[in-house]
């Protein structure tokens, strides 16, 4: 085989929890887990682009997804249910610590007053793309020894632990549909690592190349294809769903800007920001006393065919006062 190819067993030494030192590898998994999980809380919490990346290199999810991956391959029922045991038991207290520190702080960790949080709860198809992609990468540097230093870019592009501590802040602040929306980028990761990492190994021949059995003959790869395409389409489902609803929302704040831009001018004010809470748009604008009536912007809302039931407007006065006089 190329000397640029790590061979299978290499592989499995890289990410199964077996041999002889199965039980360091455990103790260091939960060890990085737990970490992993306390320093993306706090990241999202103090909304921290870097201490969350920082929680992305820490964490140690990408190893037992990756080791499903390849025993899905192997044929290798063992390291494939251990595999799976540790994604399911990882993420589980990735949410609990997400949950755990969201007692400890007094304000709602939710989408509405903390970007960290928007940026994970609402997952759309751009966002499965992403995954695939960044799972292609990450199979073909399990498989190519010569890009295996490209795994830390990998760790930074796949969000896994970072979802799984928002779903959990998300609960703690009595957000169902946030706590759901960020379980769902998670698994759109996970199935697309998975799936991604199914086809290259096929792709590389990994599955001919086993030594975990050696009387088998080349392994039947059609069913597990065909199990992660299904899984494909039902998370491709509501990612749809969702991209779809952000794409109208976006429309409508568009829409509404330009009418409250417009209405705005001709009172002397300004329009600050046009933003959506739930299914309301905010328009925040300020200006000069009196404080202009919001009759003309109903009318005007009305007539581009946007219902005023859904928008809320913030008149924020402004007053000058010049202390030298």
């Amino acid at each position: 085989m190329d000397d640029r190819f790590n061979t299978a067993e290499l592989m499995r030494d890289s990410v199964f929890f077996d041999g002889p030192h199965a039980s360091r590898r455990y103790s260091r998994f939960w060890l990085l887990l737990i970490l992993a999980s306390i320093i993306a809380s706090a990241g999202v919490v103090a909304d921290s682009t870097a201490t969350v990346i920082g929680a992305m290199i820490v964490a140690p999810l990408m190893t037992p997804i990756m080791g499903t991956m390849l025993a899905t391959v192997l044929g290798d029922r063992a390291n494939l249910i251990r595999s799976l045991a540790l994604v399911i038991g990882g993420a589980a207290v990735a949410v609990a610590i997400g949950y755990l520190v969201g007692l400890l702080v007094t304000p709602d960790v939710l989408a509405a007053t903390n970007p960290q949080v928007a940026g994970r709860v609402t997952p759309g198809l751009i966002d499965l793309l992403a995954a695939l992609g960044t799972g292609v990468v990450g199979s073909v540097a399990l498989v190519r020894r010569d890009i295996s230093d490209t795994l830390p870019g990998v760790a930074i592009a796949i969000s896994l632990v970072p979802p799984l501590t928002v779903a959990g802040l998300t609960l703690e602040s009595g957000s169902v549909s946030q706590f759901l929306g960020a379980l769902l980028l998670f698994m759109t990761n996970v199935v697309a690592i998975i799936g991604t990492g199914i086809i290259v190994m096929s792709f590389y021949g990994v599955n001919r190349l086993t030594q975990f059995d050696k009387t088998a003959e080349k392994r039947n790869l059609a069913r597990p294809i065909a199990l992660l395409l299904i899984m494909l389409l039902l998370i491709g489902a509501p990612l749809s769903l969702t991209s779809a609803s952000v794409a109208s929302r976006a429309v409508l704040e568009g829409a509404v800007h330009g009418v409250a831009d417009d209405w705005s001018s001709s009172v002397g004010w300004r329009i600050t920001d046009v933003s959506s809470q739930g299914s309301e748009i905010i328009v925040r604008a300020e200006g000069p006393l009196p404080v202009p009536g919001t009759d003309e912007l109903k009318t005007r809302l009305v007539a581009k065919g946007i219902s005023p039931d859904v928008v809320t407007v913030n008149l924020i006065p402004i007053y000058t006062v010049e202390l030298d006089k």
